[in-house]
C-alpha cells in the first residue's frame, strides 16, 4: 500500500474558550475551562515538546503509541465542542455570539494547500469565524490519526487495520454530509481545501480503498482464487475513480488544492489496475487462453503512463509491478512458443475488468456531553 501522510500534518493556534465567551454562572465557566484544557492537548499535536515518552504514556493511561495518544486527545475534546457547538447553533444569529467566535480566531493550517509547501514564512493559518471550522478540521484531523493507525498495525494485525480504515472513512463520510455543508456559505475559494465536502468525499472513498487493499492482502493470505482478487483490486481502482471525480470538483472550488493528493490517487490507481490485469491472466491461463492472458498484460503494461508523478517511492512501487508482469509475460510466451502456439487477440476482444467493492463505512456517531452551557446575553 502504498503511504501518503500529508493530511496528518495538520497545526493550529491557541484558543481560550472562556476568555472569549461571556459565562452566565460557574457551572459554565468550569466547562469552558474544561474545553480549553482539552484543546491544549490539541494544539501540542504535531509540535515539538519536552514531554518525555514515559510522561506521555502515562498522562495517556499506558497508551504506547504516539498516534493512539493523540486520537485519545481529540477523542476527549470532541464531545465538549459538540456540545459548545450546539448550544450556540441554537443563539447564534445574536451579534454577540457571532462576534465572540469572530473574537476566537479560529486558525489552522492546511496540508492539502499548495502555500503549505511554497511559504518561506512557515506554514499559512487559515482563519474562518465560525466553530464548524473548528469541528470539521478537528474531525479532518481525527479522521487522518485514525487511517494512520490503520497503516501502523498492517504489518500485525490485518483485521484490526482493516477496522480502523473503515472507521476513519466513516469519519469522513459523516464531515462531508453532516458538518461542513454549512459552512459553504462563510468559505471563499481562496479557504482551506479541508474545509470543504468534496474533499472530505475524496478522503472517504481512499479510505474505503485502503480498507479494501487490507481485506484482499487477508484474501491473498488464504490463497483466494485469481479471478475474485483480479476482481477486487479493480474495485480498488473504481473506488480511486471516484475518489478522482470528486478531486475534480474540490480543484473547481479551491483555488489553493495541492496536486499531491491527486498523485497519489493515480499511482494507487495505477498499481491496482496492474495487479487486477495480473490476477484477470492468471485466471485466463488457467481456463487454458494463454492467448487471452498474454494479451491483458500487453494491454496492462501499454496503459501505464511513462511520465507518472508523484513520490519515488510510489513510483518504484509502480515499476515492481510493471517488472513482475514482463516476467509473467516472458515466461507466458516462452511457454506459448514451445507448447501452445496461440495468437494474442486484438485489445478490442480482450475481457474487461469487472470490479467488485466490499469495503464499507464504519458510521461515525458523533459523542456529546449533554451539558447546559448558559452565556450572558
Amino acid at each position: 500500500m502504498l503511504q501518503f501522510k500529508d493530511p496528518l500534518k495538520l497545526r493550529t493556534k491557541k484558543i481560550v474558550f472562556e476568555d472569549v465567551y461571556s459565562a452566565q454562572d460557574s457551572g459554565t465557566l468550569e466547562q469552558l475551562k474544561e474545553l480549553s484544557s482539552k484543546r491544549v492537548s490539541v494544539e501540542l499535536i504535531n509540535e515539538n515538546n519536552s514531554i518525555t515518552d514515559a510522561i506521555a504514556r502515562e498522562m495517556s493511561g499506558g497508551l504506547t503509541s504516539q498516534c493512539e495518544q493523540d486520537i485519545q486527545k481529540l477523542e476527549l475534546y470532541l464531545p465538549l465542542l459538540e456540545n459548545l457547538v450546539q448550544h450556540v447553533d441554537l443563539i447564534g444569529d445574536d451579534p454577540r455570539v457571532i462576534g465572540w467566535t469572530s473574537n476566537l480566531k479560529i486558525r489552522w493550517t492546511s496540508p492539502l494547500s499548495c502555500s503549505s509547501f511554497f511559504n518561506l514564512m512557515g506554514p499559512r493559518f487559515f482563519q474562518i469565524d465560525n466553530l464548524r471550522f473548528e469541528l470539521g478540521t478537528v474531525l479532518f484531523f481525527y479522521g487522518a490519526q485514525l487511517r494512520e493507525w490503520a497503516s501502523q498495525v498492517l504489518d500485525t494485525d490485518l483485521v484490526r487495520s482493516a477496522t480502523l480504515f473503515r472507521k476513519a472513512a466513516g469519519v469522513y463520510q459523516y464531515l462531508a454530509h453532516e458538518v461542513l455543508p454549512s459552512l459553504q456559505g462563510v468559505r471563499t475559494p481562496e479557504g482551506p481545501p479541508e474545509a470543504t465536502s468534496s474533499v472530505s468525499s475524496v478522503m472517504n472513498l481512499i479510505c474505503l480503498a485502503e480498507a479494501q487493499i487490507v481485506t484482499i492482502m487477508k484474501a491473498e493470505e488464504k490463497q483466494t482464487a485469481d479471478g475474485l482478487l483480479a476482481k477486487l483490486h479493480f474495485g480498488v481502482v473504481q473506488l480511486f475513480n471516484e475518489a478522482m471525480d470528486f478531486y475534480l470538483t474540490a480543484a473547481k472550488e479551491c483555488k489553493d488544492m495541492s496536486p499531491v493528493l491527486m498523485d497519489y490517487i493515480s499511482c494507487s490507481k495505477v498499481v491496482h489496475e496492474l495487479r487486477s490485469y495480473k490476477y484477470m491472466a492468471q485466471a485466463v491461463k488457467t481456463e487454458g487462453q494463454i492467448g487471452t492472458a498474454m494479451g491483458l498484460l500487453k494491454l496492462a503494461l501499454n496503459k501505464v503512463e511513462r511520465n507518472i508523478g508523484g513520490m519515488e517511492s510510489w513510483r518504484v512501487v509502480i515499476k515492481q509491478e510493471m517488472d513482475t508482469m514482463v516476467d509473467l509475460l516472458r515466461k507466458y510466451e516462452h511457454e506459448n512458443e514451445f507448447v501452445w502456439h496461440e495468437k494474442i487477440p486484438y485489445d478490442h476482444y480482450l475481457p474487461l475488468p469487472q470490479g467488485k467493492k466490499i469495503a464499507t463505512c464504519i458510521p461515525y456517531r458523533p459523542e456529546r456531553w449533554e451539558r447546559t452551557l448558559a452565556l450572558k446575553m
